[in-house]
């Protein structure tokens, strides 16, 4: 059986092809998501499709994978492995129901804070008895060099540079010290606190930029890129 589970985030929309349980493929869909859409399903004709959407996506592309798969789009109203414990569930993301139930399924009787970077830099935070009790959400670091171009007069847009120095030389190095170092300290703190409230815990690094910060963390740490297509597998599953 193959199912596709789509992810259109703010910046970038993956799909993943999964036979059975076992992840196959990674799709970057690009811009043209409708025809990218037809493509996966000429040529891997899918019994079954998930769609996580934290963007206003062409309506079209429900409709073909209604009339093409056995479709869900993940919303806090899908069944879940997992209880959601705070006060609007509605306001939690699909991102971050899908991320919670890769954790819940992979550390089942762990306290466990799944590290989502990003856009943002979400912090999702479930307990051991499957409870999601919350978290936090931060600038992610592309939306951090931008805010400070846009809410200066003078500073410059700077990219993200492997290794950055510690003690930036100029003005573009000094401003990917406080991005890049900043983010790393932030998640490590955070990973810290956690580890003193909570016993049994362990930390998942997973998004777009989880490759890029993992090595520089001091703090041990589980990352996968591909964390959140295994937890909308598993939804997929659930509800399908």
């Amino acid at each position: 059986m193959i199912t596709l589970c789509f992810d259109f985030g703010n910046t970038r929309s993956k799909a993943a092809v999964f036979e059975n349980s076992t992840l196959i493929h990674t799709i970057d869909l690009g811009d043209e998501l409708l025809l990218s859409i037809e493509r996966c399903i000429s040529e891997y004709r899918p019994h079954f499709s998930i769609l996580c959407s934290v963007t206003d996506h062409d309506v079209r592309v429900e409709d073909l994978l209604q009339s093409k798969t056995k479709y869900h789009k993940l919303t806090h109203q899908s069944k879940l492995n997992f209880s959601i414990q705070v006060s609007k569930a509605e306001t939690v993301g699909p991102d971050r129901l899908a991320l919670l139930a890769a954790a819940r399924s992979q550390f089942p009787h762990q306290n466990t804070l799944v590290v989502a970077a990003g856009s943002c830099i979400t912090y999702n935070f479930i307990n051991t008895f499957g409870a999601f009790l919350g978290g936090a959400i931060s600038p992610g670091m592309n939306m951090r060099f931008k805010a400070m171009h846009t809410e200066t007069a003078k500073l410059p847009l700077v990219k993200q540079e492997w290794n950055p120095p510690l003690t930036g030389y100029d003005t573009a190095s000094n401003i990917r010290s406080g991005v890049e170092w900043g983010i790393v300290h932030e998640i490590d703190g955070f990973i810290e606190k956690y580890a003193e409230k909570y016993n049994s815990f362990n930390a998942v690094l997973t998004g777009g930029h989880s490759s890029y910060f993992a090595g520089q963390l001091k703090n041990r740490i589980f990352a996968d890129p591909n964390f959140i297509f295994k937890g909308l597998y598993i939804l997929s599953e659930l509800n399908n």
